[in-house]
């Protein structure tokens, strides 16, 4: 098992049990416990863990609250479609993403491509990416600041958007169905994903196979906006018709 691999292993299971001893890791994964401190001294490095005397814990910015909760939800499922999508993006590509468990995944997968400029309102995904040793750059989004979910919303984020060109946006969503298309929980978070989808040259769609089918309060775009959808699994006979008359390239992870 590879050092990437192995402390992947040990991120997934410290955000499934929220805090865990040296000792369950190294017996769960059967690796020495002195190789358990030394990955867990590297995942503090990058903000992926947070130790504490024999074990380490979620960080506190992603570790409390609704969104720390999302974060622990569909695990599995979110990993699988962050590593799907992270293959339609190239080296030296420019990159809208906006705030979401789902867009943080793909962020940790985005990290180990170079020369990236990423563009986002989400300080968790801002910072993962400018901790990337591979020369990518992080711009943060100024704006109101949320402090639950650490993102930035408002007409001031807006108008920087604005101010960029991107080849790809990345989105998470709250919900999709065939009548309306992609939307959100939150106004603000929609707008913010409206302006990022007018500046850039595709949409990609991110979820987990629970958010389809589902309608939300603010519709973001139509189908014929996105695309490519990255999902765990093949969505309902209705709405995989839909998406592919739209001509959306229907990628699942399973």
């Amino acid at each position: 098992m590879t050092p990437v691999t192995r402390q992947a292993k040990i991120a997934n299971i410290i955000r499934q049990k929220n805090r865990v001893t040296v000792n369950e890791l190294a017996e769960s994964l059967n690796i020495s416990r002195e190789t358990i401190r030394r990955d867990l001294t590297a995942l503090e490095k990058i903000g992926r863990a947070q130790k504490f005397h024999g074990g380490a814990s979620l960080p506190t910015a992603t570790g409390e609250g609704p969104f720390g909760q999302r974060m622990g939800e569909n695990v599995e499922a979110k990993i699988q479609v962050a590593q799907e999508a992270v293959k339609l993006v190239s080296s030296g590509e420019t990159i809208f993403i906006d705030t979401g468990s789902t867009t943080l995944y793909f962020a940790e997968k985005l990290a180990g491509l170079s020369d990236l400029t990423v563009i986002t309102n989400s300080a968790e995904i801002a910072r993962i990416i400018s901790l990337s040793p591979l020369q990518s750059q992080a711009f943060l989004l100024g704006g109101v600041f949320n402090g639950g979910n650490r993102q930035t919303v408002g007409n001031f984020a807006i108008s920087q958007i604005q101010s960029f060109r991107a080849h790809h946006t990345i989105l998470t969503i709250g919900a999709l169905d065939t009548l309306t298309g992609v939307m959100d929980y939150s106004i603000e978070e929609a707008q913010i994903a409206q302006a990022m989808i007018e500046q850039a040259e595709s949409l990609t769609i991110i979820a987990d196979s629970s958010k389809l089918g589902r309608i939300a309060s603010f519709k973001v775009c139509g189908l014929d906006r996105i695309t490519n959808l990255v999902c765990d699994q093949y969505p309902s006979e209705k709405i995989k018709s839909a998406l592919l008359k739209a001509n959306i390239n229907i990628i699942c992870a399973n």
